[in-house]
Formats: C-alpha cells, structure tokens, sequence
C-alpha cells in the first residue's frame, strides 16, 4: 500500500486553532472524529476486507501527461499486499508478506505529487496519531450530510529572524462525518464522491491543488473484493535491505540549511502590483543525490514571486539526506523578499473605462437599499481580452449595493486596453448612482 516507507512529520502547532461548524451539532474530539472518519472510509485496516483497487491519476482540466499515472493494489491484510504505481519517468512496484519486503524502481525520483495522492489513495490520514493526541473539539452536525466541521491551525516556520506561520486544515463532512480534506505543507487532499464498497464508505475521486491552475485528481476506476488472493503474487523470492528501500524525509528548514551544497540566492523580479517586502514559504522535495526535484507553494504568495522562486529552487542541490541510506528529502523553506513596483497595472477613470466598454449593464438596487442619488464606485478587474475577471470593493460600500453591483459588472464587456503597443489587463473604477 506504498506507505511504510514514507515517514511523515506534523510540524509543531503552537499557533492557536480556529474550530469552524456550519451547524450546530454534537461536540467530539479530534481523536473521536479521526478515528470515525478512518473506520468508515480506510481501505487498509486490519481485518478489512481484501480488496483489488486500481485508480488513474491525472490533471483536471490539462492534458499534461508529465503529471499522470495509474496505480494498481492488491491488498490481503496490513502484511500481505502488491502495490504498483507507473507513471512516465517512474515506477514502483512493492511486495510485502509478513516481515519482508521487496521493492522494484524505475527512475530515480518518486515525484511529490504523485506520492502525495497515492498515500491518500490508501492512508487518507498519515498524520493521524500527532492528530489524535491534540486537544481539540469539533462540531459535527446531527442532521445534514451537506455542511462540515474543520479544525484549522497555524505553524511557526523558518529560522529567525526569517519566520512565517503556514496553513493546516482539516475538514469532515456532514453528520457522518467523513474526512473531506487534509491539506498541510507536507500534504493536501480533498476528498469526493463516496460510495459504498462492503461495510465502508470510499472516496473515489482525491484531488489535490499543487499551484494555481494545476488541480491532480486520482480517480478509482475499479474497487472489488479480492475473494481468493493468489498467493504467488505475494512471493518475495529476494526482500530488499532496508538501506535500499526508497524513502522520503521530511526536515526542518535548519537540517536542510547543514546540508545545502549550491543554493544561492533567489533574484526576485518586480511586480505591477502587490507587496514589495514580505516572507514566503514554500515545500521543496529532493531526490536522493540531494538534487531539488519540486518546489511548491506553502501557504498565501503572490504567484509572480512564488513561481520565480519555484524555478529557480529547481537549480538547487543538496548532499544527500542519510536515514538508513541514501533519502529523498521534503522540507519547508522560507524567504524573506523585497521588490519594487515596475510598469503598474493601469487603472481607468469611470469614465475612461465606459469609452472601452462594448456592454454595460446597470445594478438592479431594491427599493429602500439606499436613498436616491446615493452614488458608490467598484473597481473592476479586466482581463486583456476584455472580459472581466473580478469586482472589488475598495471603497467598502455596504453588502447589499456591493452586491447588486456585482452582478452586474460581471455582465460588462470592454475593448482590449492597448497598453505601450500591446493588450493589457487593467483596473476600472466604476461609479453607479441610485434611481
């Protein structure tokens, strides 16, 4: 089931957690919903039932081919198990029968992603334990299957004076209280579409968000009992040492920094808009010669930077992480940046922007939302085709007025903005008046 040779690491949480409910509803504790959530959906428990799984994992969306794969399971009991996972620069295929193992690769690299969505495939929750022993309460509803309960925290990361505080959540749905999404630095799954296979209750499709525009779904194409089990698929004639099983490691940033062989450092380009100081973190995965092989966001970065910085880890090398041999290696990294603001994104007047509009649309305000003749502005953001992409609300104009102006500034079209010889996206401050 792919997962004894990954060890995962819940980060310290001193932050304070935030406990969030739709409903009111019946208060458990964090252990009592990890543990219902995993005895109603966990494939791999002892005496489940033996199960033939095979699941295709690709992006939603893309065609990109770099980022799919097919896994296959045969699964007889935590001991006895055939797991295979292919994809187009690695394979894996795993054997356990009792206390041996054996192990056969293709490609030197075991991808992040896709580790990621096969662990939660087969283990929904690695981190149950540390989860199990917080002291947290939950509410889960009693009577709807459509709301959720989460358990929402931060983490200090970094090394000082370079600090930040990265994400965690974790979401159970409805009055059954099934696992809906686990999303840490070191792993991120949201799970859909449960349905029934003997006495559990499976999440057939896990997807994950690695970066903005690149959403990974796996998807169980098949799940039946394996009734008869042959044996010889569970032979093991020669078991690998454990110094030569692949394994993944997740550091702190401290560890990593020991180890860092070429990592100079990252040139921040300059934004149209947003923050020009700040820190960022992001979750790097080495192979096992130390070289960076991924680098993914960990938390809120604006994506010019995140993306800059993305690239160039890509280039970084580390020694090799030892725990037993040669490891793969995950770790936090965190960056403080300063930039500067170059070629800003335009902003038109209103009534520059109703010169470019080709279709405009006025809000339909209730009588009573406000007095006649109360005018209010929204700023609008248009795309270089001319379709609008978001309505803002700098101003704070009240809810009802945002609202009804909203609606209809996403019914507005423009001419593409010419901008130094070429479209531009750009922002247009709208004004409406009250009838």
């Amino acid at each position: 089931m792919f997962l004894t040779l990954r060890l995962f690491l819940l980060l310290s949480m001193a932050s304070a957690t935030a406990l969030l409910a739709q409903e009111e509803g019946r208060q458990v504790s964090m252990s009592q919903a990890v543990d219902h959530a995993l005895q109603q959906s966990k494939l791999t428990v002892a005496g489940g039932t033996p199960f033939h799984l095979k699941a295709h994992i690709a992006p939603v969306g893309s065609a990109r081919a770099e980022y799919s794969a097919d896994v296959e399971e045969f699964w007889a009991a935590p001991d006895k198990w055939r797991g295979t996972v292919q994809s187009a620069g690695f394979s894996q295929t795993l054997i356990a029968n009792g206390d041996k193992l054996s192990e056969k690769l293709t490609g030197d690299y075991y991808p992040f992603w896709l580790h990621d969505l096969v662990t939660a495939l087969f283990d929904p929750l690695p981190m149950a334990e540390q989860l199990k022993r917080m002291q947290a309460q939950l509410e889960i509803p009693e009577d709807s299957t459509k709301s959720n309960s989460c358990l929402t925290m931060q983490s200090r990361v970094g090394v000082a004076p370079v600090e930040n505080h990265v994400p965690y959540a974790f979401c159970f749905g409805g009055k059954l209280g099934l696992l809906q999404a686990a999303v840490t630095p070191a792993y991120r799954a949201q799970f859909a579409d449960y349905r029934a296979f003997k006495d559990k209750l499976v999440a057939r499709t896990v997807s994950a968000e690695f970066a903005p525009g690149l959403t990974i779904a796996a998807k169980i194409t098949e799940l039946t009992e394996l009734a008869k089990p042959d044996e010889a698929m569970f032979t093991i004639e020669s078991a690998t040492p454990a110094s030569e099983q692949l394994k993944t490691s997740q550091v702190g940033e401290d560890i990593a920094r020991v180890l860092a062989l070429n990592t100079p450092a990252i040139v921040w380009p300059a934004l149209r808009e947003g923050k020009t100081t700040g820190v960022m973190s992001l979750y790097i995965s080495t192979d096992r010669s130390g070289r960076v092989r991924e680098a993914w966001t960990a938390g809120p970065a604006d994506p010019q930077l995140s993306d800059a910085a993305r690239k160039q880890l890509l280039h970084w090398q580390y020694k090799p992480y030892m725990n037993g041999g040669p490891s793969q290696m995950e770790a936090v990294l965190t960056f403080a940046f300063t930039t500067h603001i170059e070629n800003p994104i335009p902003v038109l007047t209103d009534a520059e922007a109703r010169k470019h509009a080709t279709n405009m649309v006025e809000p339909v305000i209730a009588r009573g939302t406000a007095g006649k003749a109360t005018t209010f502005t929204l700023r609008v953001s248009v795309d270089t085709a001319g379709k609008v992409q978001s309505v803002l609300n700098p101003n704070q104009v009240a809810p009802k007025l945002y609202s009804a102006g909203s609606t209809a500034l996403k019914k507005w079209r423009f001419r593409p903005y010419v901008n130094k010889g070429r479209p531009d996206r750009f922002y247009a401050d709208i004004n409406f008046k009250v009838r």
